[in-house]
């Protein structure tokens, strides 16, 4: 999640640590100390996979003098880049979107691809009703198109970026009872993929984006419902998750993480593990043109960021 999701410009930061043996709660400057980060609106969620990964790590970490470890949450990008510039957090898991933040303003690096959910890439899928107005991008004018949050990478950051190069304009509707300007798009956010599905269904809003792996999905996408949808536009795919660490962290760290990660995939102790972390299948290198790709994904984060400030 990389926007801002809390109400008003507060940026809240959760903190959350455990006590079990050998892990006991300390400061982020402590050098025995291991910080994943999360950019999160569901601390909670987010805790419970994060800590069995974050417990491998440090585990198998010890010889190098870390003893402990933390998790810390923000509910912003801005918020995360400043505690990874200040070295309050030292790794990351996040969208290739947020990677291409945090790297622009905080300098975090690229570490590897995490196979997400078991899968390497995801991409966006435009829908609408099969005997809906909607064929094509261009018949979005004057329309009302629903998307997931300000955080998405599939549901929000590729689709508005997709329509701005298209020379639509896209503004944000308070709900889906507004009605958008003749020359516009409205958009609205309605939280969760089955939520996108079920105002297009009704025909509430004329047409929905999310990813082709929520497309997928009967709990996001009923299939009485998607029998009544047709696609008509697909993006280009990208990465679907990668692991980052801060610029200065101790090389010798980010070697042994970098290790531990990649071998987990073969590690029978790891499978719960992974599975805990987001369904991990496992975790390999990026190319350089790769972590180009996605370093250049800022502009996309940029210009929507810019069309859309008040």
């Amino acid at each position: 999640m990389i926007c801002n999701l809390g109400r008003g410009a507060l940026l809240l930061l959760f903190l959350l640590s455990w006590s079990i043996p050998s892990y006991v709660a300390a400061s982020g400057s402590d050098p025995n100390t291991l910080v994943i980060g999360k950019i999160s609106h569901n601390p909670k969620k987010h805790y419970r996979y994060l800590k069995p990964m974050l417990m491998y790590v440090v585990e198998r970490m010890r010889d190098l003098g870390i003893t402990k470890g933390k998790i810390r949450m923000a509910k912003s990008k801005e918020h995360m880049a400043e505690l990874l510039a200040r070295g309050d957090v030292d790794w990351v898991t996040e969208t290739p979107i947020a990677a291409s933040y945090l790297h622009e303003k905080s300098g975090a690096e690229l570490l590897l691809r995490k196979w997400k959910k078991n899968t390497s890439e995801y991409y966006t899928v435009f829908f609408s009703l099969k005997d809906g107005a909607v064929k094509k991008l261009e018949d979005l004018k004057g329309k009302i198109i629903a998307l997931e949050d300000p955080a998405s990478t599939t549901a929000y950051y590729l689709p508005v970026h997709a329509m701005l190069q298209s020379g639509l304009t896209p503004v944000k509707l308070r709900n889906f009872r507004e009605t958008p300007p003749a020359d516009k798009v409205g958009f609205v956010f309605v939280r969760e993929e089955i939520n996108i599905a079920t105002l297009v269904n009704k025909g509430l809003a004329h047409a929905g984006a999310f990813s082709n792996l929520d497309w997928d999905k009967e709990d996001h996408l009923p299939s009485q419902y998607r029998a009544q949808f047709s696609i008509f536009k697909k993006l280009p795919p990208v990465v679907r998750a990668v692991e980052l660490v801060r610029r200065d962290l101790n090389p010798a760290l980010k070697r042994r993480l970098e290790g531990i990660l990649l071998q987990a995939g073969d590690d029978p102790k790891a499978r719960p593990v992974l599975h805990a972390y987001q369904r991990t299948k496992k975790f390999d290198a990026l190319s350089g043109e790769q972590k180009q790709l996605i370093y250049d994904m800022y502009s996309i984060v940029d210009l929507v960021d810019q069309a859309l400030t008040p």
